[in-house]
């Protein structure tokens, strides 16, 4: 994967196809700016087209993970008659369009645009110590970017509600407790457990299942029972019919071996009925 030339967001990729994208802006607490946003997206891009990457895992440098918006801009867009430049941003729901799984490791502080990077990666981890807040309401804002319709579907309402309307700040700890994330551990550890995690998605498991797996479960969660079946069972005789994926998936089982799983290259579609016509 040839990345975009950035310092803001660095990117890394291994042997198994895992790339590591990095938050970087150490010196600011990896706060999120307009620079920091584009680099993140494009690599995004770029890593859904490459046949290289199959698996990504979004990180901070540093002891933090974002805690949202650069305290220069948040100051300049309250001012009256501010606003953030609109002009050429892509949706900020953009990992939940990726068609590969999006791993974040949430290694500290993470607050309001940085937590909506969070919810909107497919897999959070996060370390122990980890603060985490939703903190719109203590800057006098409702929830941004579907953040409440995403935490909702995560955690339930009673929870949900609770986190986005006292904005309180929770440890790594009590986010896995709550099922906010999906486990905590150790700083140190993070990341190598987020790139294991990673790595066995990337090494044992079909990208174009993953991919139909993925929009799926957003999918379903506003259709009914009978409409997921009928998709469930269109999707199966696709993916046997357009890919040697399930093939190799039972001779790698039969054989006891690692399956060998063909690449997957596919733009970003940000219209999800599209999925309707493909595997």
């Amino acid at each position: 994967m040839r990345g975009v030339e950035s310092t803001t967001v660095l990117h890394e990729l291994d042997e198994h196809g895992v790339v590591t994208l990095t938050l970087n802006r150490p010196g600011r607490n990896n706060a999120w700016t307009r620079e920091l946003e584009g680099a993140l997206h494009d690599l995004l891009e770029q890593a859904s087209t490459s046949p290289d990457v199959r698996a990504i895992v979004i990180t901070g440098a540093g002891r933090s993970f974002c805690p949202g918006l650069d305290s220069e801009e948040l100051d300049r867009v309250s001012q009256d008659g501010q606003a953030m430049d609109q002009s050429g941003r892509r949706r900020l729901t953009l990992p939940t369009y990726v068609p590969k799984p999006v791993v974040c490791a949430v290694n500290g502080a993470c607050a309001g645009l940085g937590l909506i990077l969070a919810l909107m990666s497919d897999v959070r981890f996060a370390a122990h110590d980890a603060k985490i807040t939703t903190a719109f309401v203590r800057r006098g804002l409702p929830a941004e970017e579907a953040s409440a319709w995403m935490q909702n579907r995560i955690v339930g309402h009673a929870r949900s509600i609770d986190l986005l309307m006292s904005g309180r700040v929770i440890l790594g700890d009590e986010a896995a407790s709550i099922g906010l994330v999906h486990a905590s551990y150790e700083r140190e550890a993070l990341v190598g457990r987020a790139l294991d995690y990673a790595r066995d998605l990337a090494d044992n498991c079909s990208p174009r299942a993953m991919a139909a797996v993925k929009r799926q479960v957003y999918l379903d969660w506003n259709r009914a029972l009978e409409e997921s079946r009928r998709d469930a069972r269109r999707l199966v005789g696709a993916l046997r019919e357009d890919s040697k994926d399930f093939r190799e998936g039972v001779r790698s089982f039969v054989e006891r071996r690692a399956p060998q799983f063909e690449p997957l290259s596919r733009p970003i579609d940000l219209d999800p009925s599209a999925e309707e016509s493909r595997p």
